[in-house]
């Protein structure tokens, strides 16, 4: 990870330091403590890619999107792209002293889990208290993800790496499985943030992302002003509406260019841009790098 502006919330890039070319890290959290900067580990921060953090031992409370979740021992927090987040802390505020596993993986390194799209869209669950039953199968899992990982690690010249880089992916693919059918955790005492107006407009974006990007366009779907819907999703997120939007598009972009053969012409009509060059335009601009340039770094 690399924090990137001095802002109330710290935009977080997914970087791994380790394995520079792969889209997935395991780290424990007691690693990722000693990691962070001490202005990161009590500030706001936003990342870019998910994170899955299950606590083996400890306390602490995390904040997702402005919501505290208490971490305790069988607990699993999901922290989405975009999500703006606390890491686990103490009552005082510093960093918690947690036995926990941490899987960072970025969007593109996902393999195709349809049945999975509720959970990894941004609107699913952010925090789970495990039965017995269902933590003692997540561990095993990511105990087998530890280990492919820390093999990919001790032969990345190999021509067996490229095996285990797949077998990661299927082993990630298995493990959101496991999560996205976890029973849903109780709404009563973790209601959804932003309101009405936000959960209206959260729907709708992800029901049209790939042809309206205008703010006023879902204002008026949704039967509110552009005001009032920005400071929703600002209220929600720390993030305007537009911002959202852009978002969305982004992270269905770098899904197609990773997961499919198709033109990036055909991937920029798909997502509502007439010409290629605006599509090359935009995700420069959200991402730093062409579409061509993210789908070679990412195969």
């Amino acid at each position: 990870m690399v924090e990137v502006g001095q802002r109330d919330v710290i935009d977080i890039a997914y970087r791994n330091p380790d394995l520079p070319r792969l889209g997935i890290e395991v780290l424990t959290f007691d690693a990722l403590r000693r990691r962070l900067r001490r202005t990161v580990a009590r500030t706001t921060s936003r990342p870019d890619f998910h994170q899955l953090l299950l606590v083996r031992g400890g306390t602490g409370t995390a904040m997702v999107d402005f919501v505290p979740r208490p971490c305790a021992p069988r607990t699993l927090l999901h922290v989405r792209p975009g999500q703006v987040q606390r890491f686990p802390a103490d009552a005082t505020g510093r960093l918690a002293e947690l036995d926990a596993v941490l899987v960072l993986f970025t969007a593109a390194f996902l393999p195709p889990l349809p049945l999975a799209t509720p959970l990894l869209d941004g609107f699913g669950p952010a925090h789970w208290t495990l039965s017995p039953g269902d933590y003692e199968a997540l561990d095993r899992t990511l105990t087998e993800i530890a280990a492919e990982y820390h093999a990919a690690g001790s032969h990345q010249e190999d021509l067996d790496a490229d095996l285990t880089v797949q077998l990661l992916r299927q082993l990630l693919g298995t493990l959101l499985l496991r999560v996205a059918r976890l029973p849903h955790p109780d709404r009563a005492t973790f209601p959804p943030t932003g309101g009405e107006v936000f959960r209206a407009f959260r729907y709708e974006l992800e029901r049209s992302f790939a042809t309206i990007r205008s703010v006023q366009s879902y204002a008026t779907r949704i039967g509110y002003s552009p005001r009032t819907l920005t400071r929703a999703c600002q209220t929600a997120t720390g993030r305007t509406a537009k911002q959202l939007i852009d978002a969305r598009v982004v992270l269905e972009a770098q899904r197609l260019l990773v997961h499919t053969d198709l033109p990036v012409a055909a991937i920029g009509r798909t997502l509502g841009f007439s010409e290629p060059t605006n599509f090359g335009k935009f995700l420069a601009r959200e991402t730093g790098h062409t579409p061509g340039g993210f789908r070679t770094r990412q195969r």
